[in-house]
């Protein structure tokens, strides 16, 4: 069945999706306004009902979205919630999975896909990409994200079609587990420059100018990027809600950079610098706030 598949390029995938939260409630929305059948499964029943409404299909259980599905991705918060919608009850596992492929958006440390990867296909064989993506709950509505992969070549090219209604870029970097460790790379840059463009929007409202107009003053010189852009107007303007990213989420990678960092002699003071900061808005913002909140901590006012 697996080389079947894989050599029928007009075979059209029955896809799945599972974790509708700030990513994966967007994404499944292009794929359905794309045409494509999506079974898609949730913990909280609230997020899935929105998404029958447009045309999904609902699944009562993890196994059902693949049995019902040739391609099933998903979009999770950590490494053991994953584990969960593989191995728990009801889980991925549980499904027959020859000739079948889990796609995973999430951000996990890059040993934990290879091994939840050799585990999934041991249990019931199907495969495994490993597509962290970058681009924010902007980008997933949008489909500009940028997706990195770890895995097979053949289930990478399978898979892109789908991908790229969901994302403007769709990188094979390597073998399972290669997505995430650019991924991680990716938010080594992200984290650091939150934290840099807060400082430097602090210094300019302190300094008595006005902040907001630092995208524009900027703009087309060396400072110019996506996140001055985007990041600096919503920390001028307070806006927070939805938010980007959780300060738990960028300080769980910037704490997995570290430990890769230390298992590959890897210097990175910027990054763990840049986690220690995110540390102290957890501490003072909490974890399901917005991360661009760090710009609150060199704030007189609460």
């Amino acid at each position: 069945m697996a080389d079947a598949i894989r050599t029928n390029p007009q075979r059209v995938e029955r896809l799945g999706y599972l974790g509708l939260g700030l990513m994966g409630t967007p994404m499944t929305r292009r794929l359905l306004a794309a045409g494509h059948q999506v079974t898609v499964w949730n913990r909280s029943l609230g997020k899935v009902t929105p998404l029958v409404e447009v045309g999904a299909r609902r699944a009562t259980a993890p196994r059902d979205v693949l049995a019902n599905s040739d391609i099933a991705f998903m979009c999770a918060t950590d490494a053991a919630a994953v584990e969960e919608v593989l191995f728990g009850a009801e889980g991925l596992s549980a499904a027959p999975g020859a000739g079948k492929l889990v796609v995973d958006f999430s951000s996990i440390h890059p040993d934990a896909a290879r091994d939840l990867a050799s585990r999934l296909r041991e249990t019931n064989g199907a495969g495994w990409i490993d597509a962290p993506v970058s681009g924010g709950t902007r980008g997933a509505e949008e489909g500009t994200l940028a997706i990195m992969a770890g895995g097979d070549a053949a289930d990478i090219e399978r898979v892109r079609p789908y991908v790229l209604a969901m994302a403007r870029r769709f990188t094979h970097m390597g073998p399972t587990g290669a997505g995430q460790t650019t991924k991680l790379c990716n938010q080594v840059i992200v984290g650091c420059a939150m934290a840099v463009l807060a400082e430097a929007t602090r210094l300019a409202t302190n300094a008595g100018i006005d902040a907001g107009r630092l995208p524009e003053a900027l703009a087309g010189g060396f400072a110019d990027s996506i996140p001055l852009q985007l990041f600096v107007p919503r920390m001028v303007q307070g806006i927070h809600s939805p938010p980007l990213g959780h300060i738990a989420t960028m300080l769980k990678d910037l704490d997995t950079v570290a430990d890769v960092a230390r298992a590959t002699s890897t210097p990175v003071p910027m990054a763990s610098l840049a986690g220690q900061i995110f540390r102290l808005a957890k501490a003072a913002r909490g974890a399901d706030a917005d991360a661009l909140e760090i710009y609150k901590l060199s704030a007189a006012e609460p």
